[in-house]
């Protein structure tokens, strides 16, 4: 584990950013999502690597073993510590991969510092271009969902988790392919997230309008989003990006729930790679990928 260590200009406090870097060659710098930390990368890593690829993933402030300040949980002072990271390890011609939240990161650090040390960009089950419904966005999710978010969280924060995550997953009596096993364990790395960083960031990936930001987006894009996703469903989310910005390659997994980089992780990782490489995304026939065998048949 590596950190760096900055002053958050916002807040007046010095930081501490939590990272991994593995590998050499160009740089993929993932971000992860709500309320997760970079071990949720853990199946991208190899593939990304053995690629040829210099890796890195950190926890975001509040998350995992970075900082936890008080106050700063804005899309501002989150693209702030991304830009910090990439100054301090002098990143250059990166591929910056986001999923869920993290594609908010990915979009306000292009909006605020610009395209100069970026080559291209990954949004996997993205949070834009805007969440919540306002008379401005009819397309949104209705405020209550992530009251009842907040709710929750205050209320009894693990007991909250062990069934967000199942739905994360979609996890139910006949579709196992995230064990209970494996969602104690993401249960377990959300647990190490401070409450307030958990429910602050709920209002900062709900309530940001991002499409302010989308001017900035004029590089090669890639948007993958599942069609079973229940926590962020495409139709207000990937399809209005989609729409937003026609340039970029759109793929939908079919049968896919929003943590697809588990669920579908042979397919993810083969976009991925495919895309770093310079490939154009192309559907593939699910058959034709290795089934992934339920752990309860183990």
């Amino acid at each position: 584990m590596k950190k760096i260590s900055y002053k958050d200009p916002m807040q007046e406090e010095v930081l501490e950013i939590a990272y991994c870097d593995y590998g050499k060659g160009q740089p993929v710098l993932l971000i992860h999502g709500w309320p997760l930390s970079m071990e949720m990368w853990e199946y991208q890593l190899p593939d990304l690597v053995e690629n040829g690829n210099r890796v890195i993933a950190y926890d975001r402030r509040g998350f995992g073993e970075s900082s936890k300040p008080w106050q700063g949980y804005g899309y501002d002072a989150l693209a702030a510590d991304l830009n910090e990271l990439i100054l301090q390890l002098d990143l250059r011609e990166i591929i910056l991969v986001g999923f869920s939240m993290g594609s908010g990161e990915v979009a306000r650090y292009l909006k605020k510092y610009g395209r100069s040390r970026v080559s291209s960009a990954v949004f996997i089950s993205p949070v834009l271009p805007f969440l919540m419904k306002t008379d401005g966005n009819p397309y949104g999710m209705d405020a209550e969902v992530f009251a009842d978010m907040v709710s929750g969280v205050r209320t009894d924060r693990i007991g909250f988790l062990e069934a967000f995550v199942k739905q994360f997953f979609g996890t139910s009596l006949l579709n196992r392919s995230a064990g209970k096993a494996l969602q104690e364990y993401y249960v377990h790395l959300a647990s190490r997230a401070a409450m307030h960083a958990t429910v602050n960031c709920i209002t900062s990936f709900s309530a940001t309008d991002f499409r302010g930001d989308l001017d900035a987006l004029d590089l090669p894009v890639l948007l993958i989003h599942g069609d079973e996703d229940t926590i962020v469903p495409k139709e207000v989310s990937a399809d209005r990006l989609a729409e937003l910005l026609p340039q970029i390659q759109y793929g939908v997994y079919a049968g896919a729930p929003h943590g697809l980089f588990y669920t579908h992780r042979g397919r993810l990782n083969r976009d991925l790679v495919h895309f770093v490489n310079g490939v154009p995304y192309e559907e593939v026939n699910d058959e034709l990928l290795p089934p992934i065998v339920p752990p309860f048949l183990f």
